[in-house]
């Protein structure tokens, strides 16, 4: 029996459908949640293949240690030796202090499904590479990095079970939460448009805005764009910032330094627009734009929407 932990604070994420759809792909599914959600909610994941969801109300997530505590006690009572994670903050974190608690095998970052001799792909020197991790512990934990294999419904919403780990009051409360503005969250989206200081100042962004909206795409940025306040932190993506792989990310007036490029090279398409035909991320782009993205940008939107309407 696969176990899956879903942190259902903030609703159910694509992150959590994919997991659930990796978890499948390995045995039986058990998924695990905490929180407030109602079981009309929770009982979506079984369209994607858990059997029956268990929820220990009791327990908010604020407490990792809380949570760990939770799931272990879980895993025990259904008999799972695998238990599943969103290679998220959460899963970042609850996952190797699991792994300590049941002396089971991490994988963390997993972007494949295990192959025929039990290795798992994973990024290895900021997504320069791939390395194969193999557990040899009979019990083993996998985080999944988003956007690594799509959800797939097979199924039909599942039983809710009510579970009470037990596990004690948590020793953290939280005071307040800022989140991040936008529709689209940045590890999960499937488009990304990004920009840089090629675009002179945070005035311009009205065309990246348009872009995006026109595409159905999370908006983002560099990090200097960031530092000096043209854009919001939660929006830097980079080595430094946000790690994201959508299926396409375009970069506008971006020139391309290592460390943006290791947050982004895991994006199946890349889109360069530069003025610049030495920019170094013109040797990491699918397709280039040699080009004013003040004159290409809007072009390219309004394309995009005639291609659209046709």
């Amino acid at each position: 029996m696969i176990l899956v932990y879903i942190n259902s604070t903030n609703g159910i994420s694509k992150a959590s459908f994919e997991a659930v759809t990796y978890a499948r792909k390995l045995g039986d599914v058990i998924a695990l949640s905490n929180g407030t959600l109602s079981s009309e909610e929770l009982a979506q994941l079984g369209t994607y293949g858990a059997s029956k969801v268990m929820v220990d109300r009791s327990v908010n997530g604020d407490d990792q240690q809380q949570v760990t505590r939770m799931i272990a006690q879980a895993a025990s009572s259904n008999g799972s030796n695998t238990v599943v994670f969103s290679h998220d903050l959460y899963g970042k974190s609850i996952a190797p202090m699991l792994s300590v608690s049941m002396q089971a095998g991490l994988v963390s970052g997993a972007i494949s499904l295990p192959d025929s001799e039990g290795c798992i792909d994973v990024n290895v020197f900021s997504g320069k590479a791939i390395g194969k991790v193999k557990v040899s512990s009979s019990s083993k934990i996998i985080s999944l990095l988003p956007n690594s294999l799509p959800p797939e419904e097979i199924a039909s919403p599942c039983p809710v079970e009510e579970f009470s780990s037990q596990v004690g009051d948590a020793a953290i409360k939280v005071i307040s939460t800022k989140k991040p503005e936008g529709e689209i969250p940045l590890p999960e989206a499937e488009r990304v448009v990004s920009a840089g200081r090629g675009l002179k100042g945070p005035e311009n962004w009205g065309m990246v805005e348009d872009l995006a909206k026109t595409l159905g795409a999370a908006t983002a940025c560099s990090r200097p764009v960031a530092d000096i306040g043209w854009r919001p932190h939660h929006e830097h993506v980079g080595q430094t910032g946000v790690a994201i792989r959508p299926d396409l990310y375009i970069a506008i007036g971006i020139s391309g330094a290592i460390q943006h490029l290791a947050g982004v090279n895991g994006s199946k398409v890349i889109v360069v627009v530069n003025t610049d035909p030495e920019a170094p991320f013109f040797k990491a782009a699918d397709y280039g734009v040699i080009g004013d993205a003040f004159d290409v940008v809007p072009r390219l939107n309004e394309a995009i929407q005639k291609f659209k309407a046709s």
